[in-house]
């Protein structure tokens, strides 16, 4: 009894019970927790929401409400002293292997709580057992996982699937997620990294970057050679009518360069991240963009005899002075949440207009492509 359970399974079997078991539960974090609860881009039949919601309260003892309430404060208050857990601010280090104490620290924050945890489930069971209970379900997944495969293989099964979300999750995507990897949007104001193009083994939160990018978006891939396999999943459902998605990333639809109107406006917010760079500098110009873009990759701003060298270069090339600041001030444009869109058009018409009467080649290309933009 000590070596087997109700499954006599062989050690390769327990292996794949381990990696089976650990990844339904990365499937009810990134599709439930993330997906659906913490950013609404997606909505999940009654039995499908349960289903993650026992199994979560089953396997890890999370919270959906702390869980929601701590990954929207992330987002809204990322790579700032006010995260939860950037490693820009705490360290790759303490993150990576410690993350999972700065989650629990954060979900004693009744501030963050009530102002963030808006939406997540408050029925009778989540009040009375899930809530309540927190730790009640792990001690009984040690039991049933005894019971299955035998003490010892069943404990060991246990204690994988207990430090399976702690590391991937708390650690490697808050951690790595924001430290080492490539980026499909280096506009988005944060340090955020796909960390591979394949999401498989953390179920597409791999992907980070994207995701920065278009929060609220259910797919996180984005390029054609990405796969995100909570997105399969959530096709799956879909098809047997147990998911219904809200939202996905835009993706760009060309036409002429035309007069700037609403459609314009629309179309340049929905794929504000996906806008390129402004091209056709010098050699001059191009380096010091290419140094500013590893301060921001780094997610610090440029300091020492690199920022000294790149503020000497903008004194000398008025184009990319003028360039960036104007670069900046379209940025500003779509973050304006409390102007109308009359005042957002007239903003971006009169942006068009100074762009390309600037005499900035680079620049004027930019604001022909951006009134090329079309909803789609």
């Amino acid at each position: 009894m000590m070596f087997s359970g109700w499954f006599d399974l062989p050690w390769w079997g327990l292996i794949l019970s381990a990696l089976a078991l650990t990844h339904v539960t990365i499937a009810a974090v990134t599709i439930f927790l993330h997906r659906c609860q913490a950013h609404r881009a997606l909505e999940l039949h009654p039995v499908i929401s349960h289903f993650f919601r026992f199994w979560l309260w089953l396997t890890t003892g999370m919270v959906t409400k702390e869980w929601a309430a701590i990954h929207r404060k992330h987002h809204a208050k990322c790579e700032t002293t006010d995260d939860p857990h950037s490693p820009q601010v705490h360290g790759i280090n303490r993150v990576l292997w410690l993350g999972v104490f700065l989650y629990v620290k954060e979900s004693y924050n009744k501030e963050t709580l009530e102002r963030y945890g808006h939406g997540t489930p408050d029925d009778w069971i989540e009040r009375n057992l899930y809530s309540r209970f927190a730790t009640t379900g792990v001690v009984l997944l040690l039991a049933m996982d005894m019971f299955w495969f035998g003490v010892i293989p069943g404990a060991l099964i246990w204690a994988t699937q207990i430090a399976w979300i702690p590391f991937w999750a708390a650690g490697v995507i808050n951690g790595v997620g924001h430290f080492f990897g490539y980026r499909n949007y280096d506009d988005v104001p944060d340090a955020s990294k796909n960390i591979v193009p394949w999401g498989i083994l953390i179920g597409g939160e791999e992907l980070h970057n994207n995701h920065h990018a278009f929060a609220s978006s259910a797919k996180l891939s984005s390029k054609w050679y990405e796969f995100d396999i909570g997105w399969l999943y959530i096709c799956i459902l879909s098809a047997l009518g147990l998911a219904t998605v809200k939202k996905v990333a835009p993706k760009p639809r060309f036409a002429q360069p035309r007069a700037v109107d609403f459609d314009t406006l629309h179309a340049v917010i929905g794929n504000r991240y996906e806008l390129e760079r402004l091209r056709r500098w010098s050699p001059r110009d191009a380096e010091v963009l290419r140094s500013l873009r590893r301060g921001l990759l780094r997610g610090q701003a440029l300091a020492g005899a690199e920022g000294t060298k790149v503020a000497e270069a903008l004194k000398k090339s008025r184009a990319l002075d003028i360039a960036l600041a104007m670069r900046h001030e379209l940025a500003a444009l779509w973050e304006r949440s409390s102007a109308s869109k009359e005042q957002l058009l007239r903003q971006l018409q009169d942006w068009c207009r100074r762009a390309e009467a600037s005499g900035v080649a680079p620049l004027v290309d930019f604001s022909q492509r951006l009134r090329s933009y079309a909803t789609a």
